[in-house]
């Protein structure tokens, strides 16, 4: 295959796959229970390969390794640390055995669920050496590009983009926040402007930039004609499916497949390249979502 960025820089619109959780959940749940989402890694490695090739089946051009919580930061909140390495290789090698060359395989990153000082306890140095522990073994494992995703902290974003690129200076990266909508705009929880995350994350060497989870598609529509205010680099999408509603004490998600379809059109006008979903979206919303970037 051509290379990701190749292709988005002709104006291809590809899809990405949706949400890992719910289905995580739904195949793991024991599991799930009395761990992290990435302890399935470790524990059912074959779970990761079914749904990577839902979302494959579904139409996916992009799919996620199971490793958004695989920092070992994050990971000593479950006493998982020493497995850092391991966890993010079974992921990588999960979904490889999936789609093989079919689709790419995007390496997830997310926040440590840690506050950075003065905020909180952890100095940039620690936070640093964190990521660059992860994203040394995805990028080993050979992920075609690397997803720092549902950042808030612009600065804990930054600090994960430069170990990125001190491990290599060719690896595509995307870099997406997660904005709340204010009476002052759109502000992720620690302040961030959709302005500042545009221009900063890619001074600091992301290659796409966008937003991910916190919105429905139509608040993502109206985050995506923002960012494009700012930056002409590819933007990316994944938004979720609606906000949830509690029933029975189980989140359920309003926006049906067909309506996040329905909205396709309009995230291509506003120059989104890169076009998935979050929290709440099925196999079912992404293949909706092929259907409409297909017929256009």
């Amino acid at each position: 295959m051509k290379s990701i960025l190749e292709r988005v820089k002709t104006k291809e619109v590809l899809v990405g796959d949706g949400a890992m959780g719910s289905l995580l959940m739904s195949m793991a749940r024991d599991q799930m229970k009395k761990n992290c989402s990435e302890s399935v890694n470790l524990a059912s490695p074959e779970i990761l390969a079914k749904i990577a090739g839902m979302y494959l089946d579904a139409g996916a051009q992009i799919v996620q390794t199971n490793t958004f919580g695989g920092s070992p930061l994050k990971l000593q909140d479950f006493s998982l640390e020493k497995k850092t390495e391991e966890i993010n290789q079974v992921a990588v090698h999960a979904v490889r055995q999936a789609v093989k060359n079919e689709a790419y395989i995007s390496g997830s990153c997310g926040p440590s669920g840690k506050l950075l000082k003065p905020y909180g306890s952890i100095d940039p140095e620690a936070m640093y050496e964190s990521f660059f522990r992860q994203i040394k073994v995805l990028i080993e494992e050979g992920v075609d590009v690397l997803c720092i995703e549902t950042m808030t902290d612009i600065n804990e974003a930054k600090l994960a983009i430069q170990a990125a690129r001190d491990i290599s200076q060719t690896i595509p990266i995307m870099a997406t926040m997660t904005f709340n909508f204010t009476p002052r705009g759109f502000h992720t929880v620690m302040g961030v402007t959709i302005e500042k995350a545009a221009k900063e994350l890619i001074a600091q060497g992301a290659n796409m930039t966008g937003s991910n989870c916190g919105n429905g598609i139509e608040n993502m529509v109206l985050i995506a004609r923002k960012f494009r205010e700012f930056t002409r680099v590819p933007l990316l999408i994944q938004s979720n499916a609606g906000l949830p509603e509690l029933m029975d004490g189980v989140p359920v998600y309003p926006e049906s497949p067909e309506f996040m379809a329905d909205k396709v059109e309009d995230l291509v006008n506003a120059g989104v390249s890169i076009i998935g979903g979050c929290c709440g979206t099925t196999p079912e919303h992404i293949r909706a979502i092929r259907q409409a970037v297909d017929a256009l």
